[in-house]
């Protein structure tokens, strides 16, 4: 446990306590009074309010359509379903910045309904909550729709022959063993729309703000340390709730339910109600997923001339811009040097942090847990503004070394490493460590020759993850990234924040090419997920 505490000690407590300390302490010492102030501010008041309302209508919309595609998946066996599968989590890995661009090409000036019917959504929060549920609606489907699927389908028919209608049946059987799951995917939407940024800033223009752009605003644009550092509190105290409710219903969910193999509970459609619940799920796929996507890509190729490659030519040019002091094209390069960097410091801080879980128990260990999951919960602008004021001086001045990227990068891709190896490595049997022990092993060749093999396939999987949030990661990215060496995302905000049709159009093929390297990063997932059935994260 020492280096993963170090780590998040250094690079997550100092650079959050230091943002914090810096807004709320003078020489006078700190004055807590500074928050009441903040929080009595109308604009202030009015952020907190979008930023809570939006959540909640972006988690109650996301339940609603993708509740009936979670039960498609889970009962209905039709050709490709495997493959509808893989395609409805692509959002999910894919940054909110290209969740943003794609949107902003569908329902933006010019977009498709622009030009189709003169109706534009951008700097609507219609757009912001279509993107929402854009980006959740795996969530809903994989989280409830693993479960659902596991759920032995003959107890709700027991209730049936008994004189249960199917509604009633479904009521009184199926959705109190699905609450726990339906609760724990609500909660998990919230916590991402709460903290929604890349999204909101792109679509929702100077009028709408949550915390997390706000903190933004205060912070690079204002200089309003004490704002941003209320701000940053209001928000950490409210995703630590949300993760404590979180812990708990997903403790429920593993506990409290007797599962069956999921392989045997799917059947092919039955009736006109069910042919016409799997058309509308695939209705809804196709305009809410692909549509976008496809917007996406279609506006990248779509040059004055005609259809072309004249966008992504010009990414080679850094002049073309005049917004880079290198190439935009360069940013692929650095993308994937800055994620491959952030995947080996996530894998060893999170591969260490897993073991020491599976080994030790008690109220100190829950509470490393829990620490580990804090990067989730606090303000990426936070931590990126954080290690711009703290990793400046010997023995870690950082701020010119090309090491902060995956640095910060990293902190977001430790809790995926973490909660994908865990379960793996708490199956190992101990008695298979003892008994190379007794043969002579090592404690190295006891891991290397009976964890490893085991958790190999965890590894990977934990590994992709990693790759695909470092990846897409803009929050803390945007402060750090140095002008000569841009991410992906970081270069992508770039061209949208200037005018112009070339501008736009680099910026659609930027994110059209950071979408297919992170939907080649979810198949190579698809396809070492060990259980094909599952349809769990």
């Amino acid at each position: 446990m020492a280096l993963p505490v170090a780590f998040f000690a250094v690079f997550f407590a100092w650079p959050v306590g230091s943002i914090v300390g810096r807004g709320l302490k003078t020489d006078e010492g700190w004055q807590f009074g500074r928050i009441g102030e903040v929080l009595s501010r109308p604009d202030i008041a009015d952020v907190l309010w979008f930023t809570t309302w939006q959540a909640v209508a972006s988690t109650l919309l996301t339940l609603l359509i993708a509740l009936p595609a979670a039960y498609v998946f889970a009962r209905l066996d039709f050709p490709g379903k495997e493959a509808l599968r893989a395609l409805v989590t692509v959002p999910f890995v894919l940054p909110t910045v290209v969740v943003g661009t794609a949107f902003l090409a569908l329902v933006g000036r010019n977009g498709l309904t622009d030009e189709l019917w003169g109706v534009r959504l951008d700097t609507t929060v219609w757009a912001i909550l279509l993107a929402h549920v854009f980006f959740n609606y795996a969530v809903v489907v994989r989280t409830v729709g693993g479960l659902w699927a596991q759920l032995d389908p003959r107890q709700e028919e027991a209730a049936r022959v008994l004189g249960a209608g199917r509604f009633a049946a479904w009521r009184r059987v199926t959705l109190p063993a699905l609450a726990p799951a339906v609760a724990a995917a609500a909660l998990m939407v919230f916590l991402f729309t709460f903290s929604s940024f890349g999204v909101v800033q792109i679509l929702g223009g100077p009028s709408y703000a949550t915390l997390e752009v706000e903190v933004y605003r205060q912070t690079a644009q204002l200089l309003d340390l004490p704002t941003a550092a209320v701000l940053t509190m209001i928000q950490f105290t409210a995703m630590a709730l949300i993760l404590a409710i979180h812990a708990r219903t997903v403790r429920r969910r593993e506990t409290a339910l007797r599962l069956v193999d999921p392989s045997g509970t799917a059947h092919r459609p039955r009736g006109a109600g069910q042919w016409a619940l799997l058309g509308g799920v695939l209705l809804t796929v196709a305009l809410l997923i692909v549509l976008p996507l496809g917007v996406l890509v279609e506006r990248s190729f779509d040059t004055a001339d005609g259809y072309g490659l004249g966008f992504y030519r010009a990414l080679q040019d850094a002049a073309s811009t005049g917004t880079f002091v290198v190439a935009p094209l360069e940013a692929v390069w650095n993308s994937l040097q800055y994620a491959l960097a952030a995947t080996a410091i996530a894998l060893l801080i999170g591969g260490l942090a897993a073991a020491a879980l599976t080994r030790r128990a008690g109220p100190f260990v829950r509470g490393f847990d829990a620490l580990l999951m804090l990067p989730l919960g606090v303000s990426a602008v936070t931590v990126g503004f954080g290690f711009l004021i703290t990793l400046d001086e010997p023995p870690l001045d950082l701020r010119t070394s090309w090491i902060l990227v995956p640095l910060a990068q990293a902190l977001v891709g430790v809790p995926f490493v973490v909660r994908t190896m865990l379960p793996v490595l708490r199956a190992v049997d101990a008695r298979l460590r003892e008994a190379a022990a007794v043969l002579g092993a090592s404690p190295f060749r006891a891991w290397r020759e009976v964890d490893l093999p085991l958790v190999r396939r965890a590894l990977l999987i934990a590994a992709g993850f990693a790759f695909a949030v470092s990846l897409g990661e803009f929050g803390a990215t945007v402060f750090i990234a140095r002008p000569d060496n841009p991410t992906l995302p970081v270069a992508v905000a770039r061209l949208l924040g200037r005018a112009g049709e070339l501008n736009y159009g680099q910026a659609m093929a930027l994110s059209t090419i950071l979408m297919l390297v992170c939907a080649a990063s979810l198949l190579v997932l698809e396809r070492l997920r060990p259980d094909k059935t599952s349809g769990e994260f």
